[in-house]
C-alpha cells in the first residue's frame, strides 16, 4: 500500500515573514488571518516563532502574539514553535503560559527551544551569553515546577497564574533535546529536513529512553517539515524560491530581507547560488500526489505522531492554497471563507 498522509494531524508553524512593500503591523495581522484560515481547514495547532531583531521576521514576541490569536479562533489549539527559553527567565515564561492557559483554557501549547540571539548585539540586548543555552535542561525543569509546585530553586516563589495549571509542554530538540524530552517524559518536536539516518536514530533513542509523566503517558513525536504544494511540482518549487533567495542573501549580506517575487533569470554569484540550492535542501514540493508519498512515506518511516507544516512564500493566496491542498490529503475540512 502506497504511504499517504490521509488520517495525520497537521499543524502549521508560522514565522510571521515580512514581505517586500507591507509594514510589519499588517505583517502581524496575517499571521492572525492565516490563523483563522488553518482553523477552517482543520488543522490542529497553529504555533508562532521568536526572532530578535531580524529585519524579514517579526514574529519575536510569541506569547503576546499567540494571545492575539487565539483570541481570534475558536478551536486551534495556539502556541509557539518556540519560547527561546534561555532568553527568559523560567518564571516569567510560566507566569505568560499561565495566563494564555487561564484566558484560552485547554487551547495553548508551550513549545520550548534552546537557541539565543544570532549575534553579541542581541545577546548583549536580552541579558544572555552564547552559553545561557547550556542551562537549557535546568530552565525546562524549573519552568515545569513552577507548573507543578515542585521548583527547588526558589521554593517561596509561585506562578501567579501558573501553579495547577497543566500547559502541554514540547521540546524543540537541538542537539541533547530529544534525550531531554524523553528523561522529563515530554512531547519532541524534530526537524524532519536533517540526515534520516540521524533522525531515525534519534527517534528510536527518545522512545527507548522515554519515561512516562504527568505531561505525556507515551512517547510523541511531531515531525516539522518545510512543504509546499501546488498543481505542478515547478509551481511548487517555485514557492519556495522567495525564502531561499532570502536565505542566500542573508548568508551573504548578513541581512535577512522582507520575501519579495523572485525572478527566475536572476544572476547569482556562485557563493550565492551555493546557499541558494542549499536552503531547498530537505524540503518538500510538488503536486498533491508527490507530496502525499513523499511525505506520507516519511511519516510512516519515522512513526510521527503529526506533523508541523512551514511554508514560506511571497504570495499570500498561493500560500494558503498550499495549505488548502495539504489539508485535502490529510482529509481534513477544506472549507474557507
Amino acid at each position: 500500500m502506497t504511504a499517504s498522509l490521509s488520517g495525520v494531524p497537521l499543524s502549521i508553524l508560522d514565522r510571521s515573514r515580512t514581505r517586500g512593500g507591507e509594514t510589519e503591523a499588517e505583517t502581524l495581522r496575517a499571521t492572525v488571518r492565516l490563523a483563522q484560515q488553518a482553523e477552517e481547514l482543520g488543522y490542529h495547532r497553529f504555533w508562532v516563532s521568536e526572532h530578535h531583531s531580524v529585519p524579514g521576521v517579526v514574529g519575536s514576541a510569541p506569547t503576546v502574539l499567540a494571545a492575539a490569536v487565539a483570541a481570534s479562533t475558536e478551536r486551534i489549539r495556539v502556541g509557539t514553535g518556540g519560547v527561546m527559553l534561555p532568553n527568559h527567565r523560567p518564571l516569567v515564561v510560566a507566569e505568560q503560559f499561565g495566563v494564555l492557559e487561564s484566558l484560552f483554557p485547554g487551547r495553548i501549547d508551550m513549545g520550548l527551544g534552546r537557541s539565543v540571539g544570532f549575534t553579541n548585539g542581541i545577546r548583549r540586548a536580552l541579558g544572555v551569553e552564547k552559553d545561557a543555552a547550556d542551562d537549557f535542561a535546568d530552565q525546562v525543569r524549573e519552568l515545569l515546577g513552577y507548573f507543578t509546585g515542585t521548583q527547588q530553586n526558589h521554593p517561596q516563589v509561585h506562578a501567579r497564574p501558573g501553579e495547577g495549571l497543566r500547559v502541554p509542554a514540547y521540546v524543540l530538540a537541538v542537539g541533547e533535546g530529544a534525550q531531554l524530552a524523553a528523561s522529563l517524559g515530554l512531547p519532541l518536536v524534530m526537524a524532519g529536513a536533517r540526515g534520516e539516518s540521524a533522525l531515525l536514530d534519534s527517534l528510536q533513542r527518545y522512545r527507548s529512553g522515554f519515561t512516562p509523566s504527568g505531561w505525556a503517558a507515551r512517547p510523541y513525536v511531531v515531525l516539522a517539515v518545510t512543504a509546499a504544494v501546488a498543481e505542478t511540482t515547478e509551481a511548487a518549487r517555485r514557492l519556495l524560491l522567495p525564502e531561499a533567495w532570502s536565505t542566500a542573501y542573508s548568508r551573504t549580506r548578513g541581512v535577512f530581507p522582507p520575501l519579495e517575487p523572485l525572478d527566475l533569470q536572476r544572476t547569482m554569484t556562485d557563493k550565492e547560488r551555493g546557499f541558494f540550492e542549499q536552503s531547498l535542501q530537505g524540503q518538500i514540493y510538488g503536486t498533491p500526489p508527490e507530496v502525499d508519498a513523499v511525505l506520507g512515506g516519511l511519516v510512516e518511516r519515522t512513526g510521527a505522531d503529526e506533523v508541523l507544516i512551514t511554508t514560506n512564500t511571497y504570495d499570500r493566496a498561493d500560500l494558503l492554497e498550499s495549505y488548502r491542498l495539504l489539508a485535502e490529503l490529510a482529509g481534513l475540512r477544506t472549507t474557507v471563507s
